[in-house]
């Protein structure tokens, strides 16, 4: 049986990777997929950094996988999409970054809960 101390090591280990390393991944990615520098700064004018709202986002889709409540990741997403719909809808270019740096967020976010949740199962 899996002592509590373990435990918690290992989801304060994955929530750390998930939110510090998606820190870097993310934004890597998007420079990647940006049309251009014109493109890339009328979306970063539209959705502002969104730094803060991309590390809210991992730390509450890993922790919802390793609870074992994974439903809670269309609650994530649904809120965020909602939070921006507006701005999304008068800025196609906008709205083509933020589906692109969600869907990497939550990709991330997402393969870390899972792995951390079989590590979990496994003690």
């Amino acid at each position: 049986m899996a002592t509590g101390l373990a435990i918690a090591g290992v989801s304060v280990a994955v929530l750390a990777l998930s939110v510090a390393l998606g820190a870097w991944l993310v934004p890597l990615l998007l420079r990647h997929a940006d049309s251009g520098p014109a493109a890339q700064a009328e979306a970063l004018a539209v959705l502002g950094n969104g730094t803060w709202i991309g590390l809210l986002e991992r730390f509450a889709i890993t922790g919802t996988i390793l609870v074992g409540h994974p439903e809670g990741v269309a609650v994530v997403v649904a809120v965020k999409a909602l939070g921006r719909l507006p701005e999304l809808r008068e800025h196609p270019v906008a709205g083509e970054r933020f589906v692109v740096g969600t869907l990497a967020s939550l990709v991330w976010a997402a393969a870390l809960g899972l792995a951390g949740h079989a590590v979990l199962g496994a003690l």
